[in-house]
């Protein structure tokens, strides 16, 4: 069995964007592990919970801890589980583990849970009440972040599920938090619904998807294009498509068409999905990686509003990697109608990896453009 560093060591972050400024592990990852180190060993695997894993670092470090197996993994997106798939199995670990989504299933009888810290405190709460309301009455949760990402506002979340929230000392600007002692009772703050009646849609999120249950002005801004948009259209693609909203509108308005809604995360797709049935409309729902599972030349029309972080990090790669996505899976004349901050000029990357590329609308911030396969 490997010990910690070499595990660390030996991570990758694919199918995610790989970059000198992007890293699989961090010092967070390692503060997590050895705050948490003495519990490992004493709880063991079978109630060992990792929540927010990136690539690997907590599942395999915890595993190279505890000596066992059968520790239980929750990922938001699938490009992590792939990622630690992958780096469990060139580890020689790919036993120590099992992925499950959120929820009771993941955390009855858990002692113990190691996590990193999410950004969004919407995604924070959702994650506390599940612990508060399915784990051990003496679980003990490490959450770890890097200073800068981290906020005062976290230690009053996991205080809304938790009756002691200890903030730890920091090291290498990164800190652990430790809750225990749980506030038992259903998690009641997430999914949430709300009436859009400018779009005529209600609206499911869960904590972790990007603008909740809103519509983004990105997102808007695009759907306001809608009637343009390839008028033939058999099959259609919301491509990272959040809580679904352009999905649903297109399904609701081309009645005759497959719209899909595809994104990397569970909460999205669990929101899409969500937000479809409160609509009545049918539509598929795939969590996939950038249609990875998608046919070549099978789909007449994609709309995308793509991300420009990975993770904490300013960085175009996932941008990127939808596009070229898009340039395989769009048949001959298909379109790819794309939203971007203007500043980000993707027009030339658009250009390379599907074809010709024209504006149609810009505002104050954002732009609009239409790609077509030749």
């Amino acid at each position: 069995m490997h010990d910690v560093e070499s595990v660390l060591n030996g991570l990758r972050r694919y199918p995610d964007a790989e970059a000198p400024n992007l890293f699989a592990s961090d010092a967070a990852d390692r503060l997590i592990l050895d705050t948490a180190a003495d519990a490992l060993a004493e709880v063991g695997g079978r109630d060992a919970v990792v929540i927010g894993d990136r690539y690997g670092a907590l599942t395999l470090g915890a595993a190279a801890i505890v000596k066992t197996n059968d520790i239980r993994v929750h990922q938001d997106p699938i490009t992590g589980e792939i990622a630690l798939g992958r780096n469990a199995s060139a580890l020689g670990m790919a036993d120590t583990y099992r992925n499950l989504p959120l929820g009771s299933d993941l955390l009855n009888g858990a002692r113990l849970v190691v996590m990193q810290l999410p950004r969004s405190l919407a995604e924070l709460t959702e994650i506390a009440e599940n612990i508060a309301a399915f784990a051990a009455p003496d679980v003990r949760v490490f959450a770890g972040g890097r200073d800068k990402h981290m906020t005062p506002a976290m230690n009053g979340v996991l205080g809304a599920s938790f009756d002691s929230v200890i903030a730890g000392r920091g090291r290498q600007k990164s800190r652990v938090i430790t809750a225990s002692t749980p506030i038992r009772r259903a998690p009641e703050s997430y999914p949430v619904s709300e009436r859009l009646d400018d779009v005529g849609l209600t609206v499911v999120a869960h904590g972790a998807v990007f603008a909740g249950a809103k519509l983004d002005i990105g997102t808007r801004f695009l759907a306001s294009f809608l009637p343009e948009m390839n008028p033939d259209a058999r099959d259609i693609v919301d491509l990272g498509c959040g809580t679904g909203i352009l999905a649903c509108l297109l399904a609701r308005d081309r009645m005759a068409a497959r719209v899909v809604a595809t994104d990397r995360s569970a909460a999205a797709t669990a929101s899409a999905a969500a937000t479809a049935a409160a609509n009545g409309l049918d539509l598929s729902v795939i969590r996939d990686d950038a249609m990875s599972t998608f046919d070549s030349a099978s789909v007449d029309l994609i709309v995308c509003n793509p991300p420009f972080h990975e993770g904490a990090s300013l960085h175009t790669g996932s941008a990127e990697k939808l596009f070229a996505a898009s340039g395989r899976v769009l048949r001959p004349g298909g379109e790819l109608w794309t939203v971007y901050n203007s500043h980000l000029n993707y027009r030339g990357e658009l250009r390379a990896a599907v074809g010709p590329t024209e504006t149609v609308g810009k505002n104050a911030k954002f732009t609009v453009t239409r790609s077509t396969i030749g």
